[in-house]
């Protein structure tokens, strides 16, 4: 989720967990522990692109990172304020607040690697990274948990924000359930033969819902809204093997290859290799030339080896996007 998000979720378990011993310093560590399972995209800047891109959600969302460095955490935190916490009550403040950032990225589409060091990713595509109908529940009773010193108000509070944010998030996963059960109606009546199905939640909302459909030959893409009275409308993409293969030698095609779980399609525009990854949808849907959320470049050096860069993106593909998302979301 988005660090607005994850600061506000991190102080939320913070007042929780340590409320009492720690008062409005809760704050203050709920959002610094909150924030530190994303620092991974501060060192993915050092990285090579794509290998920043792959480490993001890895080790840093792991339970065994939690383990190993919530007691280092612990003793730092009750070194700091010495007769408030002790190390056993900070170290379980540490490892909470640390553990429900992750449980919330596990409801995202991009998931966490949650069991690493292997390599499967967790995601249950239920709410897309930024929403606010789950955010402002847990603002609110911040605020309202700021402006209060009673710690039994206080708790009461935060219980009765989580159990807002919690409630929704709940519901999105019923909404996902709904809206599978829409796909697969739709491609039995199309008599659409498929080997794989994953549903996912558009930017900033739970009504309008997108489907990637594998096939042999390549992939459908569709979406739904619930309040559609149109019948849903599949978009095929087929498989290039012979643009594939000119960039079987290239580490990052595998390593793009990896992170998309196998949800792509490689193109050419002029004498440019395109690799769109499919599972985040497109920024238009031009049948000409389409443009794909998340797309890179696959450029070639003089060995012929090639390196992906993103395809950049301008601010108005953004506003068109939010404006085409909106327009559907009424069924239009």
């Amino acid at each position: 989720m988005d660090s607005l998000t994850q600061i506000a979720l991190g102080i939320a378990t913070a007042e929780l967990v340590a409320g009492k011993q720690l008062g409005n310093k809760t704050f203050l560590y709920g959002a610094l522990l909150g924030t530190i399972p994303d620092l991974d995209i501060v060192v993915g800047k050092f990285l090579n692109p794509i290998d920043g891109i792959a480490i993001h959600r890895g080790l840093s969302h792991s339970l065994l990172f939690f383990v190993v460095l919530s007691p280092i955490l612990g003793w730092a935190i009750a070194a700091l304020e010495q007769t408030k916490i002790n190390f056993k009550s900070a170290t379980l403040l540490s490892f909470w607040c640390l553990v429900t950032h992750v449980i919330l990225d596990l409801f995202t589409s991009w998931g966490t690697q949650l069991f690493w060091p292997l390599p499967h990713r967790i995601a249950l595509k239920t709410i897309f990274v930024i929403d606010p109908l789950y955010t402002l529940p847990l603002l609110i009773s911040l605020i309202l948990v700021w402006k209060n010193k009673a710690h039994w108000v206080r708790k009461k509070l935060i219980i009765r924000g989580l159990t807002l944010s919690t409630s929704y998030l709940l519901l999105t996963c019923i909404l996902k359930l709904m809206a599978l059960r829409q796909f697969e109606n739709s491609l039995k009546t199309e008599k659409i033969e498929y080997q794989e199905l994953i549903v996912k939640p558009t930017a900033f909302n739970c009504i309008l819902w997108n489907a990637n459909i594998a096939t042999s030959n390549g992939y459908y893409l569709a979406d739904y809204s619930f309040f559609d009275t149109q019948t849903i409308t599949f978009t095929f993409y087929e498989k290039d093997k012979k643009l594939e293969q000119k960039l079987a030698n290239s580490k990052d095609f595998h390593q793009l290859k990896t992170i998309s779980e196998g949800w792509f399609v490689v193109t050419q525009k002029s004498d440019t290799l395109y690799f769109n990854d499919l599972r985040f949808g497109l920024l238009n849907e031009n049948p000409e030339n389409p443009q794909f959320a998340f797309s890179y470049q696959m450029l070639p050096d003089e060995n012929e080896n090639y390196k992906a860069i993103e395809t950049p993106k301008a601010k108005r593909d953004g506003v068109l996007l939010v404006k085409k998302i909106a327009a559907r979301i009424q069924g239009n």
